[in-house]
Parts: C-alpha cells; sequence; structure tokens
C-alpha cells in the first residue's frame, strides 16, 4: 500500500463519562432499536448538536429494558477532540439539548480514553420497589409494582439469603440472555418494608437478563404464601427457568448505581 492509498488514520476523540437519570417508560430500552425511541438515541442526538452535526457514539454500564428507569445509569460519549468542552458545558447542554424527554446528566467528567463505562465497571446497583395495598396508584403508575395481595416482607428476606454468593442464575436470566455463562456472585439483596413500600435493592459486579425481575417474582410467591422461603434456593439449584417465578414488571426497577475504582465522578455513584 503507497502513502497516497493508506487509511487515514482514526480522529482524536475526547471521552466523556456521564452520569444520567432517566425515566424509562416512554422509551424501547436504553439500546437503540428499529423502530420506538430510545435513551441511547436521545443521548447522542444531544451529543451531535454539542459536536456541530458530528456523530457521537457512546457505550453504557447497562442496558436497561422497556420500562426500566434510572438514577445513576453511567456512559461514556466520545466526542472529537477539537469539541471545546467543560464538564458543566457537557451536563447542560446535553440537558437542553435532550428536552422535553424525561432523561438528565446529572454529572459529567473528561476520562482517559482507555476508561470504558462498561468494562471498567466493577458493580451495578439496582432497586425494585413495590406499592403493597388494595388501592390503585395514582402518583407512581409505571414507577412501581403494584400487589394488592398482603406481601411479608420478613419472609421475602429470608427467602432472598439463599440467593446470596456465586451461583449458577440459570432459573433466573431470561431466555434470550446472550451471556456466554451463567455463574455471577450476588454481594447484596434485600428486602425492607416501609409503610406499604417495599423496597428490594440488589448489588453484584454484573447482571444476567431479567435477572433482578426474575429474583423479585419469586420473592414475590414467597411473600404471599404461594412458596416457602426454601423453595427459592430449590429453584435456584434446579438450573432452569420453569423452576422459578415469573418475571416481575419493568415499572418498579431502578438502575441506581454504577461502581468504579477509582471512581471518576466527583460523589460516590452507588448510594450508602
Amino acid at each position: 500500500m503507497t502513502a497516497d492509498t493508506q487509511a487515514a488514520p482514526e480522529p482524536a476523540i475526547a471521552r466523556w463519562a456521564v452520569r444520567i437519570e432517566y425515566d424509562g417508560r416512554p422509551f424501547v430500552g436504553w439500546q437503540r432499536q428499529i423502530t420506538g425511541l430510545s435513551v441511547q438515541q436521545v443521548l447522542e442526538e444531544a451529543a451531535s448538536r454539542l459536536a456541530a452535526g458530528r456523530i457521537v457514539t457512546s457505550i453504557t454500564a447497562g442496558r436497561t429494558d422497556a420500562g426500566v428507569h434510572a438514577t445513576g445509569q453511567v456512559a461514556h460519549l466520545d466526542f472529537p477532540a477539537e469539541t471545546r468542552l467543560t464538564a458543566s458545558s457537557v451536563r447542560d447542554a446535553l440537558n437542553f439539548h435532550m428536552k422535553p424527554h424525561p432523561v438528565a446528566i446529572l454529572d459529567a467528567v473528561r476520562v482517559d480514553t482507555e476508561w470504558n463505562a462498561r468494562f471498567s465497571a466493577n458493580r451495578r446497583a439496582y432497586r425494585y420497589r413495590i406499592v403493597n395495598r388494595r388501592g390503585r396508584l395514582a402518583l407512581d403508575e409505571g414507577r412501581v409494582w403494584l400487589v394488592k395481595r398482603t406481601l411479608d416482607a420478613d419472609a421475602m428476606a429470608h427467602a432472598a439469603r439463599h440467593l446470596l454468593g456465586r451461583h449458577d442464575f440459570t432459573s433466573f436470566r431470561a431466555s434470550a440472555c446472550q451471556a456466554k455463562n451463567p455463574l455471577r456472585t450476588l454481594d447484596r439483596l434485600t428486602v425492607t418494608r416501609l409503610g406499604e413500600n417495599i423496597v428490594i435493592e440488589a448489588e453484584a459486579r454484573s447482571f444476567l437478563h431479567h435477572q433482578v425481575r426474575n429474583m423479585v417474582g419469586t420473592l414475590k410467591l414467597v411473600g404471599e404464601g404461594t412458596w416457602s422461603p426454601e423453595r427459592v434456593g430449590e429453584a435456584l439449584r434446579a438450573c432452569d427457568r420453569r423452576a422459578a417465578g415469573p418475571t416481575a414488571p419493568p415499572d418498579g426497577l431502578y438502575l441506581t448505581g454504577v461502581g468504579y475504582d477509582p471512581n471518576p465522578f466527583s460523589t460516590e455513584s452507588l448510594p450508602s
């Protein structure tokens, strides 16, 4: 290949990490789809406005499904290096250009091009919200799972302990899950009740597709008395999706944080 025919070098980039919150209800999920609006599309189109119309690509820490929310999603954006940006301009300009969509940038920070929102992450945290009452929802429609049958949160918490640690989570993965290995280490799974609200917190380095929602759907069976807590352990050991409970709806699920070491943001991205 002659010097005249050599491929042009890739343009230099400036990589920015952003921490994001969004209401998942209007979206087909994080990832771009052939049809329907995604969070990724909204973010990248706003970023392109900052780059004078040039394409800006993004990588995310977690590809949330349709209807799933986030209070601490993380992504990185690759801007052309010559784009003049500051942390405040990235945050404020993206927020301006993403209106009126329910997506907001909480923090922005310049990172090295070796840093990756997905592969540099060492933990992810999710919260699932259940409202346990007979009355319909007026304020939280689409943001929680309304369960009318009385749930025993203590029994759910007892059952959750059967899932802690490193296991084959085949029973709690979606049939369409593309992960090559079903082994995951679940570091935290707690169930707490405050009045009519039941909150389930899950934390691990990574999760399988629908793992949190399938665990919640199974714990709900324990809470209503259909299952004993011990049956959750049996379902786990079966390594068969048919052995576990149903998939909880996306409405109550929130990606609350992504952990990094060191953390590129000025505040902790995972709640204490």
